[in-house]
């Protein structure tokens, strides 16, 4: 039977359709949500989140967001959300390059290491992912 899956990014609709089970990354590790589960609101870190769909499990790397669970159904709100097809390794590493380096730059600015932080870990979930099968 399964439930409700949507993922959202604030560009699109990424995912909308019924699913079998769904990972997803947290502040306190994966979270894994089927059928029934309770409710819930939790943040979701970035990271590699999986569905099964059809006997076919399915990869994103995502960054930031909250996930809700109700009603049977899960919505993903984030603010990145990529399939290893559209993942520009070389792209991506130059981007935490810079990112790397201007963290080395920062002494005092929080905000700003926070920013740097989160998109060096963006980079590692995508690299990750466009990596698993190598």
């Amino acid at each position: 039977m399964g439930f409700q899956l949507d993922i959202v990014t604030p560009e699109k609709t990424i995912f909308s359709d019924t699913v079998d089970d769904v990972y997803i990354p947290g502040s306190e590790g994966e979270m894994g949500i089927l059928e029934l589960h309770a409710a819930l609101v939790a943040p979701v870190s970035p990271g590699e989140l999986r569905y099964l769909k059809d006997g076919k499990t399915e990869e994103l790397a995502v960054g930031e967001g909250f996930v809700e669970v109700a009603d049977n159904k899960v919505s993903v709100l984030i603010d990145l959300a990529i399939g290893e097809d559209a993942i520009d390794e070389e792209q991506v590493e130059e981007a935490m390059k810079r990112a790397q380096d201007a963290l080395d730059g920062v002494t005092d600015d929080q905000d700003e290491m926070a920013a740097l932080q989160v998109l060096i870990a963006k980079s590692e979930a995508m690299l990750k992912l466009k990596r698993k099968r190598r």
